[in-house]
């Protein structure tokens, strides 16, 4: 039978699973496959697998258990394989890599934040600081006719959106860092000006939260920064 696989830690990890199910309707029974130092954490896998609310929450359950007693690789949803055997296998050839990602990330969690500012703001500022967009704006509300000033206009702001968006996810990730073992850029989607995942050891959690929250008081209610973790460092593996 096909199997499911959560995540891979150190042999030595306590693996506490009881109480906590796998992914499935009914849910499977997880459990270890071993190989030298390592071990990963597995179930029977569903023939019907989709990424349901269920099933992406067992998901998620397993990785918080692991992540409570010690170190964890976190595998994203969705990862099959054929059989105990061929996890034993991968556990052994991937050995150095999964004891070296395992070591990078000891004692360290997950933290994502996405920002937006909003939209009405953004471009109230654009016309307070740049003359250009100003002047161009007063010209179209003066009721001048031309067609190429709307386009102008909307052109130099496209231009101002990007460069303050680029400006401010730089300014808010350089303060960040500091208090950060690493970090990963994503694309920022939709209204969002950053998107970005930082790996925080746990000695430095209250000053990496403090620091953010001096971040969105001092950006203001224009500014939406959302913060999720502590996390599995799923961006990390």
């Amino acid at each position: 039978m096909a199997v499911y696989v959560y995540s891979v830690v150190a042999a030595g990890h306590p693996q506490r699973l009881d109480g906590v199910d796998g992914v499935g309707d009914p849910p499977a029974d997880l459990r270890t496959v071993h190989n030298g130092k390592l071990s990963a954490v597995v179930s029977d896998a569903p023939e019907d697998l989709r990424p349901k609310r269920r099933d992406l929450a067992a998901h998620q359950s397993v990785q918080e258990r692991l992540m409570a007693d010690g170190t964890v690789l976190p595998l994203q949803f969705g990862f099959v394989t054929s059989d105990d055997d061929a996890v034993k296998a991968v556990l052994g050839e991937r050995a150095e890599l999964f004891t070296e990602r395992l070591r990078a990330l000891e004692g360290c969690a997950e933290y994502h934040l996405k920002a937006a500012q909003q939209e009405e703001a953004l471009l109230r500022e654009i016309l307070r600081e740049s003359d250009e967009a100003r002047r161009l704006n007063e010209e179209i509300r003066s009721g001048r006719n031309s067609p190429e000033l709307p386009l102008a206009l909307g052109e130099l702001v496209a231009q101002e959106v990007e460069v303050r968006h680029d400006q401010r996810a730089a300014a808010v990730v350089d303060v960040l860092r500091e208090f950060a073992r690493d970090e990963r850029l994503s694309q920022a989607t939709g209204d969002d000006f950053l998107n970005v995942s930082f790996l925080v050891d746990r000695d430095n959690e209250k000053p990496f939260l403090s620091s953010e929250q001096g971040l969105a008081d001092e950006l203001g209610e224009d500014f939406d920064l959302r913060l999720r973790g502590p996390l599995p460092p799923y961006s990390f593996v």
